[in-house]
């Protein structure tokens, strides 16, 4: 897996902006086995950034139902990046 597989998209929700501004933390979907060296490695490398650490929640995916067909959508994981002290916090969130 090569580093532009690794982060999927950034996670553009209120509780990720509260820690954006408040705890200097990116929330990012990633793929699914990607581990936090490979992570820490994309966000230094596509944002110019130190990171100072990365955790992991692995999300099940729900059951679905469409009339009287029913699935699963896919398990996916998302990542909370903490940015050294200091660092410039990407703006990818402009609106």
């Amino acid at each position: 897996m090569n580093q532009f597989d690794v982060i999927r998209r950034p996670m553009i929700t209120e509780k990720g902006m509260t820690k954006k501004e408040e705890e200097n933390t990116l929330c990012f979907e990633v793929h699914a086995d990607a581990n936090k060296v490979q992570i820490r490695a994309a966000v230094e490398k596509f944002f110019k950034v130190k990171v100072q650490d990365v955790r992991t929640v692995t999300t099940a995916g729900k059951l679905r139902r469409r009339g009287r067909f029913q699935g699963y959508r896919s398990d996916w994981k998302k990542a909370y990046v903490r940015l050294k002290p200091g660092q410039k916090m990407p703006e990818f969130a402009e609106v």
